[in-house]
């Protein structure tokens, strides 16, 4: 793999301490676990206490509840989450003792370079789910893979591991440009589409990106991208590439499908030969995308056909895609992370091939600015449910300077019933279910929450909410 010398490796090295500011977030508490691992000395601190605090704890990690001052007293130089900015107390007070802070991202990027592959997974969507299956092919082909995961694996009972192999897969986030610290061997690109538009201007400004992610690929490495999606092969054009698809000429392709009960069967040929016979446990057209991007990525690293098969056919889904929550009024409740557009209509296409009597969404917009940039896209897509429930925008990170609502989107949908509050929801869902519905609770921000409420009895004033 080639090595590019950059600022945070000088103190990447045993014995210096490192403060992880925000230790317990989904790729901060996995950085910390492989910093230790190298031989630093890691410490760091998180609003919250929890599983993934504990589980530091335990291997000597020492991890302070709330952002203080002392909190970063000796450390060598600082690393954070992007959701953590320069008033917070410790950012602050290394600023002013001169201690470096450097982004999560910049250090992931850094640490890569310590494997001879590392395969990061890019994509406006479909990340999480490409990523959980190529560790399933890998952890088949016994690689011993270190992971990071922007969700959770059943198999791994959380969104990463550290192995020992030569291997380092990586959901890769184009949000802020964050991949374009990373150092892939192998870029892996699912689709290039209209999102995050409060941080890119526009289509053309994303598939800038994605591209100058492509080519941070070495000549000795693969860029890995979906023949289908035209956005991915506009950014990617005139580039070396191996393709996947079920689009004639594609390099990894799928084909002679059957179906059962929504989850699919096929042929996949590589370079026009035959490979392998897939039969997924998971649903949707999609997910045959995911599945033969999952294989491109190993295939062109010489993982073996036997472990592509079992690896991807025992692939069960990722936390918070379409997963199972439980049983409500006789109807079967499920919960999903898609948050745009495309996400929405893969899932409801999906859902509405799986035989069910109605198909009842519950769906929380995640922020303003990509509600109102993809509004009329929300629109078109969110008309495919039986039935239609909008809570409000989950801000996230945003402040409501655009003046979009929930409401707007129900206005535009007939039938759409507008519930302003999550408890609201969960009351209109109840009422609503029967036998033989598929209710589904949808979205990125805590949507999740009404889901698992509709499972348990409902108790008089009490609810799962936050």
């Amino acid at each position: 793999m080639t090595h590019i010398e950059t600022k945070i490796q000088h103190y990447i090295a045993p014995g210096r301490r490192v403060h992880l500011a925000g230790i317990g977030g989904v790729s901060m508490s996995p950085l910390a676990e492989v910093l230790h691992g190298m031989g630093l000395a890691v410490q760091g601190s998180d609003r919250n206490d929890g599983p993934a605090v504990e589980h530091l704890r335990a291997m000597g990690v020492e991890v302070a509840i709330g952002h203080e001052e002392k909190n970063i007293q000796g450390a060598d130089f600082l690393i954070r989450t992007a959701a953590i900015h320069d008033d917070n107390p410790e950012i602050a007070a290394a600023r002013r003792a001169g201690v470096p802070v450097f982004e999560r991202a910049e250090a992931w990027g850094a640490i890569m370079q310590q494997y001879e592959n590392a395969v990061c997974i890019a994509g406006t969507h479909g990340k999480t789910t490409t990523t959980s299956m190529t560790t399933h092919i890998f952890m088949a082909a016994q690689a011993d893979p270190t992971v990071m995961i922007g969700g959770t694996l059943p198999m791994l009972h959380s969104g990463y591991r550290v192995g020992k192999g030569d291997t380092i897969i990586l959901e890769s986030c184009e949000y802020c440009n964050s991949f374009l610290r990373f150092f892939p061997t192998v870029a892996v690109v699912l689709n290039v589409e209209e999102d995050h538009l409060d941080f890119f201007k526009d289509l053309d400004d994303i598939k800038s990106s994605f591209r100058r992610f492509a080519q941070l690929v070495p000549p000795e490495g693969r860029v890995v991208a979906n023949a289908d999606n035209p956005g991915a092969m506009d950014a990617l054009k005139g580039l070396p590439l191996f393709t996947f698809g079920c689009s004639e000429g594609a390099d990894c392709r799928a084909k002679n499908f059957t179906w059962n009960h929504g989850r699919p069967d096929f042929d996949v040929e590589i370079g026009g030969k035959p490979f392998t016979h897939l039969s997924l446990n998971v649903a949707g057209l999609h997910n045959v995308s995911n599945a033969l991007a999952a294989a491109s990525a190993a295939y062109v690293l010489g993982i073996p056909e036997r472990a592509i098969r079992l690896g991807l056919e025992g692939f069960l889904g990722a936390g918070r895609r379409f997963e199972l929550l439980g049983t409500c009024g006789g109807a079967k409740v499920y919960d999903d992370y898609a948050h745009h557009p495309a996400e929405l209509h893969a899932l409801l296409e999906m859902a509405h091939s799986l035989g069910y009597s109605r198909v009842i969404c519950a769906f929380q917009p995640h922020t303003y600015t990509r509600t109102k940039a993809l509004f009329n896209d929300f629109v078109r897509e969110l008309k495919a449910a039986d039935l239609l429930v909008l809570t409000d925008i989950f801000a996230a990170r945003e402040a409501n300077t655009v003046g979009i609502s929930s409401q707007d989107l129900a206005r535009e949908i007939p039938g759409a019933v507008y519930c302003p509050s999550l408890q609201e929801a969960e009351q209109c869902l109840r009422q609503l279910a029967r036998p033989g519905d598929l209710i589904l609770t949808v979205g990125a921000g805590d949507i999740y929450t009404v889901g698992k409420a509709l499972v348990k009895p409902a108790e008089k004033g009490i609810h799962s909410f936050p």
